[in-house]
């Protein structure tokens, strides 16, 4: 047992430690929630006294004008009292909902660090739910629940003080039942907090399923597969529930125990109490303020139980906020980088590359590739599906690590440059373009954001984009939708091309742009690629005949091996793969004699 009560306390000091790294920048607002917090409880506290007054001093002694006088300090107390709950619900309430989005930057921020690799591993959805669900619930926490454990806290701890000072029997027998009362905080609220955690990951798959099926309803529908996703997410939802049913069981059952033990030991004191007041040892007077201090401290008691069941459900998700924060980074900066250009000459060169991807070392990608590319030449690579073409992509830009060898750009290894710099120096254009829920310009824009409008249209015009631009109801104004599910395919592809053109970056990295176009559509794209390759160091992954037969150079690729190189003709002599690849993917007549494939 003490082994995980060690980890939890370790957890939680975590979680006091991380959290108070976000609470450091707004010391002044915490200090002055803390003093308003504190006023309140205080004045409720003096409230106690007052009561005592009103009963001995005003009541009992029939003296009017004393009641007057206390009623009038119980009101101006009532006021300060008011006044400190404004200043301190609105810090805290601000608090939380700084803190919640200082999290959400510093998360955001962090995820955008990650490599690919993480993003293969981890679901989408389920990031998210971490990203939104569990700050949202933090937020609420440190804004509220927070705040009222705190306040209840200082009314328990002062309301103890002044329950002393009225009664040291009474209160030293109060006193008796606290280990009792906190039992069931410290065995139900572990088991609260452990169950708080599991729930909120089931709620973080449940979102993984709606990402995934809401952003494939294409899919889905197509195969009727409505109904099977509908009894899929119904059984994940109950498994949501079945997990709060029994976090809820638990929370209950601390709430109802503290309550009833807390009241239960307050009522008895409270009948001693009535028997020393019977007996003359003690004033109504007294007794009043006791069992208004004994109320307090039971409310404040209760209080705590309630939101401590909350502050665990909170713990849960700062725990996995944390883990995403802490994610490491597995491709890292250097520690000196090499100061290089704003544009690379293009120079690229793969000697003797090793590699295989994070979590599937027994399948090597790469053993011992080796090739260069000179500046400004176009290369095309052609080979079967997992020949290691788009792997050649990643690596350039260090998504990811290769496992020996080095990757060279105009004579430097790529790991001696920061991330920024090295990405600069490339643009991609996707098999299957990405489009953001934005504008067209915002869009484009993408490749650089500080462009002009007119830098923008300029590239759109080039790419051949800005004909059908034009005729959108808002022209670049217009909002594309989730993955620009408002333009075709060629459209998609153009909008792509001049983000590349306006990034203006020396080298190209191309997965065939034109492979699932009509011909209309290719007919248009490939003109916008040809004046996105002037003077250009381009990397083509090629499915299509005009693609290579304008290559400098064609690397042909089979099991992550470089097995043929040459110009289109001179594989056609030499290279039985190519041909083959060549009669079944680049042209549509196998038969077709060479020259005329290059004439067309």
């Amino acid at each position: 047992m003490s082994e995980p009560s060690s980890a939890q306390h370790e957890n939680t000091r975590t979680i006091i430690r991380w959290l108070a790294a976000f609470l450091s920048p707004y010391k002044k607002r915490a200090f002055a929630a803390i003093f308003f917090l504190c006023v309140g409880s205080l004045s409720w506290l003096a409230l106690g006294q007052a009561v005592k007054l009103v009963v001995d001093e005003g009541f009992l002694s029939r003296n009017a004008a004393e009641l007057n006088k206390m009623v009038m300090v119980i009101l101006a107390i009532t006021v300060v009292s008011g006044i400190a709950t404004f200043c301190r619900f609105y810090l805290m309430t601000w608090l939380g909902e700084r803190v919640s989005a200082d999290i959400r930057k510093a998360v955001y921020h962090h995820l955008l660090t990650l490599s690919p690799a993480f993003f293969a591993k981890e679901r989408t959805g389920e990031v998210i739910s971490r990203f939104t669900a569990d700050t949202t619930l933090l937020q609420s926490v440190v804004g509220s629940s927070l705040s009222m454990a705190l306040r209840s806290t200082v009314s328990v701890l002062g309301g103890l003080v002044m329950m002393g000072i009225t009664s040291i029997t009474l209160t030293g027998l109060v006193l008796l039942a606290v280990p009792v009362v906190l039992v069931p905080i410290g065995v139900l609220g572990r088991k609260v907090r452990r169950l708080a955690r599991i729930s909120q990951d089931k709620v973080a798959d449940l979102g993984a399923h709606v990402d995934e099926s809401l952003h494939e309803i294409r899919t889905v529908q197509a195969y009727n597969h409505e109904q099977s996703d509908i009894r899929h997410f119904d059984g994940r939802v109950e498994s949501v529930m079945q997990a709060a049913r029994l976090r809820i069981r638990y929370r209950a059952a601390l709430m109802a125990s503290v309550v009833l033990l807390s009241i239960v030991a307050i009522v008895l004191v409270t009948w001693l109490g009535a028997l020393n007041v019977l007996e003359g040892s003690l004033t109504a007077g007294q007794l009043s303020a006791f069992m208004f201090y004994a109320l307090m401290v039971a409310g404040g008691v209760a209080t705590i139980s309630e939101v401590i069941g909350e502050i665990q459900r909170a713990s849960g998700a700062t725990e996995r906020l944390i883990e995403l924060s802490r994610m490491p980074q597995d491709i890292k900066e250097p520690q000196n980088p090499v100061d290089f250009p704003a544009h690379a000459l293009g120079d690229i060169t793969f000697d003797n590359i090793s590699f295989t991807y994070p979590g599937d070392e027994n399948n090597a990608v790469f053993e011992s590739l080796s090739f260069s590319v000179k500046a400004g030449k176009r290369v095309a690579l052609v080979g079967p599906s997992g020949a290691g073409k788009s792997t050649v992509f990643g690596l350039l830009q260090r998504f990811f690590d290769v496992d020996s060898g080095s990757i060279l750009l105009d004579g430097i290894a790529i790991n001696d440059l920061s991330l920024d710099a090295l990405r600069k120096q490339f643009a991609l254009v996707p098999q299957e373009s990405v489009i953001f829920a934005t504008s067209v310009l915002e869009n484009v824009r993408y490749g650089d954001p500080d462009a002009s409008e007119q830098a923008v249209i300029e590239a759109c015009v080039a790419a051949r984009a800005h004909d059908f631009i034009s005729e959108l109801p808002q022209g670049y104004a217009t909002e594309l939708g989730e993955r620009g599910v408002r333009l075709s395919g060629g459209q998609k592809q153009r909008i792509s091309i001049a983000r590349a053109i306006l990034a203006n970056r020396p080298v190209l990295l191309l997965d065939e742009a034109t492979s699932a176009l009509d011909a209309v559509s290719e007919h248009k794209v490939k003109a916008a690629l040809d004046t996105l390759m002037e003077n250009k160091t381009s990397l083509v992954i090629a499915h299509r005949l005009a693609t290579v037969v304008n290559a400098d150079r064609i690397l042909v690729m089979d099991n992550g091996k470089i097995v043929a190189t040459g110009t289109h003709n001179e594989l056609m002599a030499s290279s039985p793969l190519y041909r083959e690849f060549a009669a079944l993917q680049l042209v549509s007549e196998v038969d077709e004699p060479s020259s005329r494939l290059v004439a067309k």
